[in-house]
């Protein structure tokens, strides 16, 4: 993933994962309800909305790099 000038707001994030659900594991879906309950670093949320940026298009062995990070990132906040 190429880096982004742009700092995401948890309102991108959020928007990002709703178009995203339906591609992603049923469940990390609980995962992300819980991260949207808190506050998080700017860098997290731009690591967050990059790894849902473009998943639905995203290789098989692409989405399982992003899922091992996200993941890591959900169960770990």
């Amino acid at each position: 993933m190429s880096e982004c000038k742009l700092n995401h707001s948890q309102e991108d994030v959020r928007s990002k994962y709703d178009a995203q659900t339906p591609f992603l594991p049923d469940d990390m879906k609980p995962l992300f309800e819980q991260f949207f309950t808190k506050e998080h670093t700017q860098d997290l949320l731009n690591e967050v909305f990059h790894l849902l940026k473009k998943y639905d298009l995203a290789s098989e062995e692409e989405r399982n790099a992003r899922n091992n990070r996200l993941y890591l990132v959900l169960k770990n906040v």
